[in-house]
């Protein structure tokens, strides 16, 4: 079978990737043309487009990019009628993949859409375009089959991805890869993102940090793709660290982080490290996602769990004494204790193990069945 992928980011390079490895399982000879990252073509897709070049975060900043957005767009749909893909899988990334999944509806390609938009927090009406163009709906947060089933849609929720990736990089790991901690001083982890533009606005306030806490250690998780020199620009004379495509065995390690809001959020509560969960955005795109976005919470651990279990800074809370005063608590006894609770019973309600492999079976299920003869 021929699939297409597209993935914009670096938490759906990771997911696309691992449902990769199960569609070989089952198709040793299935062939995936792609738009994502390393891991996508560590799993041999040809990759068209790197996620790095395609990321671009808030209203603002996607406005000012709308001509390298639709030029891509138009790559995109020529691309795909060249392939001619059995199958269309989209991850993620909605404002892209909604235009790419209506086109492929126009060219009878089937539409599989693993992670579902979050149009439960906004744009509830773009339902009906799911309903309209998306052949089948992977969701993956408990809460999201509900959703649907008001709208008189029928989803599949199969688990989280992220118990599979969490768990996979544990049965693999060697106890060589701890090589950060250092005996009797803590270690914080420090995760800015992946956006260069988010990154630019919240890494100078989490590097800051450090000086209140001289009997700590920092790390910075930091993207590959956008090299030492990006970070070293913002360290200069720090003896803060940086590693790359280490942020699991980081995560293992780590006493406390602190952790962009997104994918990270989630993958920071399996590890069970206390976090504080830091955003800042343009005034500008974040007064609009006010007015449009319709959640009590930004971060994945608190939308699952339904209630603030970890710390929220957001925008003008973002400041360094207020990050100081959350790591404080924290890095206590008392913090952890009350943490580890939450982080339990988190878990718990994401179920088991396994989402990868059954979405791959499910996805290779309906292509083989639909496929057209010859």
């Amino acid at each position: 079978m021929k699939y297409y992928i597209i993935s914009g980011e670096a938490s759906g390079d990771l997911h696309a990737s691992n449902l990769m490895r199960h569609l070989k399982k089952i198709d040793a000879r299935m062939d995936v043309r792609a738009w994502g990252g390393d891991m996508m073509k560590s799993q041999g897709a040809t990759l068209v487009k790197h996620y790095k070049d395609l990321a671009f975060m808030g209203f603002l900043e996607v406005l000012m990019n709308l001509r390298v957005i639709l030029r891509n767009i138009r790559f995109c749909k020529k691309d795909i009628l060249s392939y001619k893909p059995d199958a269309l899988i989209l991850v993620d990334y909605p404002g892209f993949n909604m235009r790419i999944a209506k086109f492929a509806k126009k060219h009878d390609i089937p539409v599989y859409y693993y992670i579902s938009p979050q149009v439960w927090a906004w744009k509830k009406n773009r339902v009906y375009d799911i309903k309209k163009y998306v052949t089948k709906l992977y969701v993956i947060l408990p809460f999201e089959k509900d959703f649907y089933a008001q709208y008189n849609y029928e989803v599949e929720y199969l688990g989280h991805p992220l118990l599979d990736a969490v768990s996979n990089y544990k049965t693999s790991r060697k106890q060589s890869d701890i090589i950060w901690k250092r005996s009797g001083r803590p270690l914080v982890a420090l995760l800015p993102g992946s956006r260069v533009q988010e990154l630019n606005k919240m890494l100078p306030k989490m590097l800051a940090v450090e000086k209140h806490f001289p009997q700590c250690d920092f790390v910075v998780a930091g993207v590959e793709s956008l090299g030492k020199e990006f970070y070293q620009s913002f360290l200069k004379d720090s003896q803060i660290k940086v590693v790359f495509s280490q942020t699991y065995p980081l995560f293992e390690e780590a006493d406390a982080a602190l952790v962009s809001s997104g994918t990270a959020t989630l993958e920071t509560a399996l590890f069970n490290v206390p976090q504080v969960v830091c955003y800042q955005a343009s005034w500008l795109s974040f007064a609009i996602a006010k007015v449009l976005v319709d959640v009590k919470y930004i971060s994945l651990v608190n939308l699952i769990s339904d209630q603030e279990i970890v710390k929220e800074l957001l925008q003008e809370d973002l400041t360094v004494p207020n990050m100081v005063v959350e790591l404080q608590r924290l890095l206590s006894e008392e913090g952890i204790l009350e943490m580890q609770n939450h982080y339990n019973t988190l878990r718990h309600s994401l179920g088991g193990e396994g989402a990868s492999e059954r979405i791959a079976q499910s996805i290779s299920g309906h292509v083989m069945k639909d496929a057209k003869p010859g």
